[in-house]
């Protein structure tokens, strides 16, 4: 069995660890969905596979960031860098799929939430664990604040996007099968901010609370390590 204790980040047993453990946590989210369309014949919540797709996405792209090495990540990394922060916020969106908790017949209502709730911690997770690498990658060039900027910015870009697909149903290909009504809506809503309140509440809240959720959890993770 190779021995990854000293092989270069992100390989290190940690690291192999904590995928493990996501792809487990995922297992399960797939595993209760499976069984809820097994108790009801219905696929109302086979969207949530969807969405937990498109959550692996961004810790994907960032793991093949943190793999290459030298001249090949200096060339992909203005690409991958942007594809990233395009589809990262839909990692965090699944915290909104609680919209869809209500009784219905044929499950109990806490088989539902018990469902939601593993989909949207399986969202957060790699949206922070992600955004993690990312971070690591820009304090490596740039430094320590420049990294924690990053990383706010992102979360902040992440409560808009969360916005911008649960209230105006937009998706991060619209940007290439829908670019100007996406780019219209976006600009509308900069240019006039007042008049669009609910834009910007949700994007401060769910933004603020994304990062001191972020921040908790470097915190605990440094002070394990201490």
């Amino acid at each position: 069995m190779p021995d990854y204790s000293t092989a270069p980040w992100p390989f290190t047993r940690a690291r192999l660890a904590l995928t493990f453990v996501l792809a487990a946590s995922l297992a399960l989210s797939v595993l209760l969905v499976a069984g809820r369309v097994a108790l009801t014949g219905r696929l109302f919540f086979l969207f949530m596979l969807w969405n937990l797709l498109l959550a692996v996405v961004p810790y994907a792209i960032s793991t093949m960031l943190l793999v290459a090495r030298g001249p090949l990540r200096a060339r992909i990394l203005l690409p991958a860098g942007a594809a990233w922060l395009l589809f990262f916020p839909n990692a965090p969106y699944i915290l909104t799929d609680f919209y869809h908790l209500e009784a219905r017949p044929g499950v109990p209502l806490w088989y539902d939430l018990a469902l939601i709730v593993s989909c949207a911690w399986n969202g957060l997770m790699l949206a922070y664990a992600s955004l993690s690498d990312m971070q690591r990658l820009v304090q490596l060039r740039l430094g320590f604040w420049p990294g924690w900027v990053f990383a706010a910015v992102a979360l902040l870009l992440s409560g808009f996007g969360i916005y911008l697909g649960r209230y105006l149903r937009f998706n991060s290909w619209n940007i290439l099968t829908n670019p100007l009504t996406l780019f219209f809506d976006i600009m509308n809503r900069v240019l006039h901010p007042f008049s669009f309140p609910g834009t910007w509440g949700v994007t401060l809240v769910f933004g603020l609370f994304l990062l001191l959720g972020y921040g908790t959890v470097r915190l605990l993770g440094r002070a394990q390590a201490e």
